[in-house]
């Protein structure tokens, strides 16, 4: 059985100028934040939506698919089926946020440097957190991840795959989920592609050895050493980026 929107606050007017199904999306959307749709209720039927909003049931089901893409809502099938608010997690906060910052930045073609300066001041933020968190568990994953880089013969896939994780491990070391989800995509998004311009020109050696620096550093729970480890990482990334650049304006030219 559906329920009916707390204080029936589901606003159904609709604006003629603009698309219906996106409104509705957007108006459930509200709803559902503002807590008038309470997690795990289902919905009204698309029958009764389309009633309430004054449309047609494939324009409900266009929207109720929009609040699906982004996790908002769940559907199921059978006599105790139909759409359910969802439940988030931060697995899935963190896959959205993702693919919205890589969307973002390859959409708009944001150059190496914009992405590094903003990848590399959010997470030097993570530091002071880090240190004074950081658990065995954490530390135990970034050394892991150090000794993969290590290996001869990986493959640049696995390095980049590795470099990653690598980050990824720091800001989860902060030991605050809000903060991992907040930089999902600027590790899981920006790093890859800043991998995708400097992995031919890199040092591996070099990283493991900065790399190797800022764990010792984290690990000791001392925060000058950590940021002065982490800014020497970061001079060399934006070293890398200015020299590859320098080469292809080179190759360009007449």
């Amino acid at each position: 059985m559906s329920y009916k929107c707390r204080g029936n606050r589901l606003k159904t007017q609709l604006d003629p100028a603009r698309e219906f199904s996106q409104q509705i999306a957007q108006s459930i959307r509200d709803a559902i934040i503002a807590g008038d749709l309470p997690v795990d209720g289902r919905l009204p039927s698309e029958a009764e939506l389309a009633q309430r909003f004054e449309v047609s049931r494939p324009t409900v089901r266009e929207a109720l698919k929009r609040l699906a893409a982004q996790n908002l809502i769940r559907t199921q099938r059978g006599a105790s089926g139909g759409a359910f608010v969802n439940r988030l997690n931060y697995a899935q906060a963190h896959e959205h946020m993702v693919t919205t910052a890589t969307l973002l930045l390859t959409m708009n073609a944001v150059d190496y440097e914009t992405a590094a300066e903003a990848r590399f001041a959010l997470e030097r933020a993570c530091l002071p957190l880090a240190c004074a968190r950081r658990t065995p568990s954490h530390l135990a994953s970034l050394r892991a991840e150090v000794a993969r880089q290590a290996v001869e013969g990986l493959s640049d896939e696995d390095f980049c795959a590795s470099d990653v994780a690598f980050h990824r491990a720091l800001v989860d070391a902060a030991g605050n989920p809000v903060l991992s989800w907040h930089m999902a995509g600027a590790v899981d998004a920006m790093q890859p592609l800043m991998n995708m311009i400097t992995f031919t020109a890199r040092s591996r050696a070099r990283i493991v050895v900065l790399h190797g620096a800022l764990i010792d550093a984290v690990e000791a729970g001392k925060l000058k050493p950590a940021c002065a480890a982490f800014d020497a990482l970061t001079t060399y990334s934006m070293q890398l980026g200015g020299e590859i650049r320098l080469q292809r304006r080179g190759s360009a030219a007449p």
